[in-house]
């Protein structure tokens, strides 16, 4: 709880413009997972200038930085922001789009660092701080495992007793907050199957091992088998997303790939999975012939909100104002923030970035995001540490 109740409304009437200008910044410059030295040096320099002092997680990209006094069991909560942008181009066409050919922020890991460089500088302006809390800027989130599990590693949930996160939503308007108790997303898992054989003439299938009929029947048969050795309610898919095989129409050939994800939102499913879709694939391969060798990476388990972080969160989204607090559903996308709730309580919510246009969702080429929804972002998470009353910002909204 912060002296006074004006001091973030000054401090945010002459920064509105610069959160605009930090998350352009660091969406024109992308940087993939565990290269983010670029964003890293940018959040430290404006830290720092603050008289903050932030600390470099040992890869050398993301970073921690303590604000305010821990309580009296020497314990803080913790505020997770993510960094790294995906690999692929940017087709938005905005004036501040990505320079870096073959990545962009397309999950609006630009905004969550911005809000949450907002909400640090905002809360070192702060007359007085009762509650200590921990900026967590979090490399490599984007690939599986995550990087969740370096900065838990490096020891950045030490002295913490809970966490908090948000993410961008497309399917939220912008200024509203989607709250839920439980799992709000899913476990997340790759599998990539390597197929081999003779190969040979489409003539003579059955002098050979027809690959691209083993193909076929993967690509088809897994996802209603798994769809039967599992219960219904666990919202288990298996999804293929990429498959290359061959090049002529009348030679078979002998090696393919098939990779796809494996998503469920129940975590003790999510813990028989594996075993089960590599029995199932080589099961279907051996009446083929063809031989198959399975890499399956096991991913991220589901975020799972508890009741009193999410009663902690809703405190801090009443207070920007009637009705930005929202439902929303369970997710079947995965986030390695669920690896920090496997130490400490903590919960995630949904930052509705929609402008009410046409939806374009996370992780395609032209995604955007209405940029009103840092300062809700900002709100929030200064909240979270220091409540206030004081609420003009829906009046803004139009």
């Amino acid at each position: 709880m912060a002296a006074g109740t004006d001091w973030f409304e000054e401090w945010l009437g002459a920064h509105r413009d610069d959160l605009t200008a930090w998350r352009r910044r660091i969406h024109r410059n992308p940087e993939l997972s565990r290269k983010e030295f670029q964003t890293t040096d940018f959040v430290v320099e404006h830290l720092r200038a603050a008289r903050l002092d932030p600390q470099v997680l040992p890869g050398g990209t993301g970073l921690v930085c303590d604000i305010g006094p821990a309580d009296a069991d020497g314990k803080r909560i913790a505020l997770r922001a993510d960094m790294d942008a995906l690999p692929m181009t940017e087709t938005t066409g905005l004036p501040f789009a990505s320079h870096n050919p073959g990545a962009a922020h397309a999950c609006g890991h630009d905004a969550h660092a911005a809000i949450l460089l907002g909400t640090g500088l905002a809360l070192a302006s702060a007359p007085a701080l009762q509650q200590g809390v921990r900026l967590l800027f979090q490399p490599a989130e984007e690939v599986m495992p995550g990087g969740a599990l370096d900065a838990i590693a490096a020891g950045a949930l030490g002295g913490v007793s809970r966490i908090f996160g948000l993410h961008c939503d497309p399917h939220l308007r912008v200024g509203t907050v989607g709250l839920r108790v439980g799992a709000i997303t899913s476990a997340a898992d790759i599998v990539e199957v390597r197929l081999s054989s003779p190969g040979g003439h489409t003539s003579r299938p059955h002098l050979t091992a027809d690959l691209v009929h083993a193909i076929g029947l993967l690509i088809t048969g897994i996802p209603n088998l798994v769809g039967r050795r599992v219960d219904a309610r666990s919202r288990t898919v298996v999804t293929w997303g990429a498959v290359n095989a061959g090049a002529a129409p009348n030679a078979i050939p002998r090696s393919g790939v098939l990779r796809g994800t494996v998503r469920t939102g129940d975590r003790a499913t999510w813990r028989q999975l594996r075993p089960l879709v590599c029995e199932l694939i080589q099961a279907l391969a051996v009446p083929t012939g063809v031989e198959v060798e399975i890499d399956y990476r096991q991913g991220v388990p589901p975020v799972v909100n508890d009741e009193h972080s999410v009663a902690v969160l809703r405190r801090a989204v009443d207070a920007i104002g009637p009705d930005v607090a929202v439902p929303t559903p369970q997710s079947s996308g995965g986030e390695d923030f669920a690896w920090y709730l496997e130490k400490v309580p903590g919960a995630m919510a949904r930052l509705g970035v929609w402008d009410g246009g046409r939806k374009v969702d996370i992780h395609q080429p032209d995604f955007d995001l209405d940029e009103r929804a840092l300062e809700v972002g900002v709100r929030t998470m200064v909240n979270l540490v220091a409540p206030r009353t004081k609420v003009p910002y829906q009046e803004t909204l139009g």
